[in-house]
């Protein structure tokens, strides 16, 4: 698509993008996204971005940072603002023999021909002016706008004139080709490699030397499976190198005499996060599931063993995005833990699951159990999370979806030794505007952690909350 073109600026009609305030508010970089095309930013867009750049919400910082941006390119070239500016790449960035196209800033008062409905004040309407006095002026080639706003787009079609989406930091343009972090093995596996597989067994586990072109399609630390023939084998991809693979076995989190603070895995994506979550050798675990898949429940059963069994972990720290569903409840009084107590429902009822599920020592018993885990689980904000290192903790990170990619980054970089971050969520549910299932930070990072030695990921398809919870989400 036409942001994303790699062709030389010579062999290509070079476009022009005129920018809409969100675009920039987003992604700050937008400015050096659009290769060898030139971007048109109209006075209305300046404005917006001034009005924005106070307060410390992520979308002021990106106002701030477009700003700066925006100052650094233009501080440099004054005399050539008319003319437009050539943008070069960053500095750090590999710019390789990418050329980029210029900026042009408006300069005149511009007064499209608007219906007469469109009102004169709103800065869409000064904008969609611009793109259409733009259109007229220069009809060699295409003028576009680029907005994140629907109903922008919508007008602007609707006016005659080209409308695109910001698409430059989309992971995936179709979330059906997620990794899934599963795999399933042909039905002829065995008849197929079985004869000439290398196996032997090591602490516990069966190992298997797999070789082949079915090698090339897996990934580190994805599980496979297979279970139609008469030896079913589940397994996690343990190395990888050229068209030879290493299966290693897994542990059967179904069976009770391997249940995890009680809980026992009741499918077979949910033994493989079991697996992952209990592996020390991996640091980051990413699950992904629609609502009553179970994913909030393994992440703290995994952690209470491991926090309080094992010792492994000093404590669990549990943190989400607060973005309401419906309308916004006001400021809330208390310390930082208790501002965060309303949106921390689903920890209190995975909490009471696990209370119920230890049937030693009786009402008492479970009553000193709970005080013991409500001590080893902090209550942490997003908002304090920058500039903080956490060592030897256990970091839930709950409604990823809703994490951009820089809000996810500056998240797991928190990471201290010995900590391990597990990030949950549904990105079929995402709450926040200019946000999507391609662009989230929870995809972005099941994309990028991908084929980590250190990192996993399980998609989990089975609702266990309720035969009713489950035809809810099939058919509503």
């Amino acid at each position: 698509m036409s942001q994303n073109s790699s062709s030389a600026r010579k062999k290509t009609v070079v476009k022009l993008f005129v920018l809409d305030t969100n675009v920039l508010m987003h992604d700050p970089t937008c400015l050096f996204r659009f290769e060898e095309h030139d971007i048109f930013l109209p006075i209305g867009t300046l404005e917006e971005l001034d009005s924005n750049k106070k307060g410390i919400s992520d979308v002021a910082r990106n106002a701030r940072q477009a700003s700066r941006f925006l100052d650094e390119i233009v501080s440099d070239a004054v005399a050539d603002i008319k003319l437009g500016i050539p943008l070069a790449p960053r500095k750090g960035e590999r710019s390789g023999a990418r050329t980029l196209g210029r900026l042009y800033l408006q300069t005149e008062a511009i007064r499209g021909d608007l219906p007469a409905t469109f009102a004169a004040g709103k800065t869409d309407n000064q904008i969609l002016a611009v793109v259409r006095h733009l259109q007229k002026r220069d009809a060699r080639r295409q003028v576009i706008l680029v907005s994140k706003d629907i109903n922008m787009r919508i007008k602007a079609r609707a006016l005659g004139l080209a409308a695109e989406d910001y698409f430059s930091d989309k992971v995936l343009e179709d979330t059906d080709l997620l990794y899934a972090g599963v795999r399933k093995l042909p039905a002829d596996f065995w008849d197929t490699h079985g004869r000439d597989m290398e196996s032997w067994k090591k602490d516990g586990h069966t190992y298997y030397r797999v070789r082949g072109p079915l090698v090339a399609q897996m990934h580190l630390n994805e599980f496979v499976w297979e279970e139609s023939g008469e030896r079913p084998l589940y397994a996690l991809v343990k190395e990888k190198a050229g068209r030879s693979a290493v299966l290693e076995t897994l542990r059967d989190f179904a069976h009770a005499r391997h249940a995890v603070w009680g809980i026992t895995a009741r499918n077979r994506e949910q033994n493989f996060a079991l697996n992952l979550l209990l592996n020390p050798a991996i640091d980051f675990v990413t699950l992904v599931g629609q609502a009553g898949t179970g994913k909030t429940l393994l992440a703290l059963a995994a952690g209470l063993t491991q926090a309080l069994d094992d010792k492994r972990y000093s404590e669990i720290i549990f943190t989400r995005v607060t973005v309401p569903i419906g309308e916004d409840i006001g400021f809330l009084p208390g310390t930082e833990e208790e501002k965060m107590q309303p949106w921390m429902g689903a920890l209190e009822d995975n909490l009471d699951v696990l209370n119920v599920s230890d049937e030693s020592g009786g009402e008492w018993g479970r009553a000193a159990t709970r005080d013991l885990v409500r001590s080893r689980i902090k209550i942490k904000s997003l908002n304090f999370m920058r500039g903080r290192t956490f060592i030897s903790k256990w970091l839930i990170i709950d409604e990823a979806q809703n994490l951009t990619p820089k809000q996810m980054k500056t998240l797991v970089t928190r990471a201290g030794p010995g900590t391990k971050v597990i990030c949950m969520g549904n990105i079929a549910q995402i709450d926040t505007p200019y946000l999507t299932e391609g662009s989230s930070g929870l995809t972005y990072v099941v994309d990028r952690m991908k084929d980590w030695p250190h990192a996993g990921h399980v998609t989990l398809a089975r609702g266990e909350r309720s035969r009713l919870a489950d035809h809810a989400a099939e058919v509503l």
